[in-house]
């Protein structure tokens, strides 16, 4: 389901929407020259973020006239990148592998990579001479410019690389097309200061720069008019929101002014950096009716040295006294988190500080990791590279371990009537409608889609790990 959205205007929103237009004529005549309309595929891979940006990127193709689909045959293809790991690099050169041959038969098929592979010029420079079928190339710092790049590759037949450096301005206020019409993601920052020893966003997404907090409000009213009901507040490390700001606003300053937004009922936020989670913060989610019960709390190792190494900036220590003060002041909150094993130099005795921290939490669900060295990262050039073998049997303890402690806490909602996000039918079962409670943990009940999009109370039957199963009350 996608729903459009049309927000305030500005200066450079104009002149993009003006680029809209023309390419919206260059369009329909194709279309009326084939017969059919022209058909647009973004393809998405990565972060939240990413999925944001995807979400623009779509608006964009929709101005201008394209449908859109899942199909990559279709006349367009966009790859919005991730280059966090290694797998997601090796991913889009398969599929781009794969539409060679369909651009052979198409010449007029249009291929375009945008995001975080395309800010590393290693990465520019592969595609430019392996894929010279790519046909515009552009980054994170100018999706807004999707149109414009577009006119000058219809008009001038040329390849077009944009690649920009940074942008100290924002363009958020463009058509979007939202993967569902009842929440939405609202990006309140960009790029992150933080230079984790393993971590390529920094180069990729540039320093951090914080949005004026009133240009978000307005945003999200915006999208509480045309039926959001939840929102996600989306930055690299929302806790450090503010920086920079003439009148410096905290985040938890932010979130009181969010949860006055008349008509907004739930607000979430990622991702928090542990460094910089503040006292207040936690009084503000505490006292908070809006603020959903869950936070992504990064812990990457539990190892104090391993942290050290990987420039986070805070102990096992500090960890596991931030997680009970979390607690303490919310109880029955959901913490989750990501866990990267194999880190260069990681001994065994580091990796059990990790297992410890696990069992000690006992975090409602994580997202484990291989370490993937990322060419650029002080942490590609460490000596001390862990081997394949170590790595895996680690990995696979860690699993068990996370399964292990989940489940002596995800099964305290049993029994229990919660609040859920109707959110879709369910993939498998049409007679069931899958929600997200709170605590953002998963709740599949028996229900029809009419109840998407609303938020019902479901008394939870059973506990499947990491989801469960309920019956509407």
């Amino acid at each position: 389901m996608t729903n459009e959205t049309h927000i305030e205007l500005n200066n450079e929103t104009e002149k993009q929407l003006e680029y809209m237009d023309l390419l919206n004529k260059i369009i329909r005549e194709k279309a009326s020259a084939k017969g059919r309309p022209l058909t647009a595929c973004v393809v998405t891979f990565g972060c939240q973020m990413n999925e944001r940006d995807s979400e623009k990127l779509k608006g964009i193709l929709t101005r201008c006239g394209y449908e859109l689909t899942d199909d990559e045959t279709a006349d367009l293809v966009l790859y919005n990148t991730c280059t966090v790991r290694e797998n997601a690099n090796l991913r889009l050169y398969g599929r781009l592998g794969h539409l060679s041959g369909m651009k052979k038969k198409d010449h007029d098929k249009i291929i375009g990579i945008c995001g975080c592979m395309a800010q590393e010029p290693d990465v520019v420079k592969k595609l430019e001479t392996s894929y010279p079928f790519t046909d515009i190339i552009f980054g994170t710092f100018n999706v807004y410019k999707l149109a414009e790049i577009l006119y000058s590759h219809l008009t001038t037949g040329s390849r077009i690389t944009d690649i920009w450096e940074s942008n100290d301005t924002f363009t958020e206020l463009l058509p979007t097309v939202r993967k569902y019409p009842f929440k939405s993601g609202v990006n309140i920052m960009y790029g992150c200061d933080n230079f984790c020893t393993y971590c390529i966003v920094p180069y990729v997404r540039g320093r951090e720069k914080s949005r004026r907090p009133e240009d978000i409000i307005f945003e999200i009213e915006q999208l509480v008019k045309d039926g959001v009901t939840e929102v996600m507040l989306l930055g690299q490390n929302v806790n450090s929101y503010g920086k920079g700001l003439k009148a410096e606003v905290t985040f938890a300053e932010l979130l009181r002014r969010v949860e006055k937004v008349v008509g907004l009922k739930r607000i979430r936020f990622m991702t928090s950096h542990p460094k910089d989670l503040s006292d207040e913060l936690i009084e503000v989610m505490a006292a908070s009716e809006k603020i959903c019960d869950h936070i992504h709390l990064p812990l990457q190792s539990g190892s104090t040295e391993v942290l050290k190494r990987m420039n986070r900036k805070y102990t096992k220590e500090d960890y596991l006294a931030l997680v009970e003060k979390i607690r303490k002041a919310m109880p029955d909150i959901s913490i989750t988190t990501d866990i990267i094993v194999g880190f260069p130099g990681e001994s065994e005795a580091d990796f059990e500080e990790t297992l410890d921290v696990v069992r000690r939490v006992k975090f409602d669900s994580a997202y484990t990791f291989i370490y993937s060295k990322r060419t650029g990262t002080p942490a590609a050039a460490y000596e001390e590279q862990t081997d394949e073998a170590t790595v895996k049997n680690r990995f696979d303890r860690l699993l068990k371990e996370i399964k292990n402690a989940s489940s002596e806490v995800t099964g305290r909602y049993t029994g229990r009537t919660m609040p859920c996000l109707a959110e879709s039918v369910n993939d498998h079962d049409p007679a069931l409608i899958t929600g997200r409670m709170s605590n953002n943990m998963l709740v599949h009940f028996p229900g029809d889609k009419s109840l998407v999009g609303k938020i019902v109370d479901v008394k939870i039957t059973e506990c499947k790990g990491f989801y469960y199963f309920g019956e509407r009350v």
